[in-house]
């Protein structure tokens, strides 16, 4: 489950009215690009992760085939 879907409309605006006060105005966008580009890079390992245990998984197959 998301963490969005246990906050309410009211939860949420005190979010957000804490994100301006505690990071300010001009300093949201920058923030919510880094999370964003983090977000992305974190995918792409995963899916590096699971490519290469895939691989690894085959060549194990292919050993025990020819064992």
């Amino acid at each position: 489950m998301s963490l969005l879907a246990f906050l309410g409309t009211n939860e949420l605006l005190i979010v957000v009215v804490l994100a301006l006060v505690v990071f300010g105005g001009s300093q949201i966008p920058k923030l919510a690009r880094n999370l964003g580009r983090a977000q992305k890079e974190l995918q792409r390992g995963l899916a590096e992760g699971a490519a290469e245990a895939d691989k690894a998984a085959e060549a194990d197959k292919k050993t025990d085939d020819t064992a």
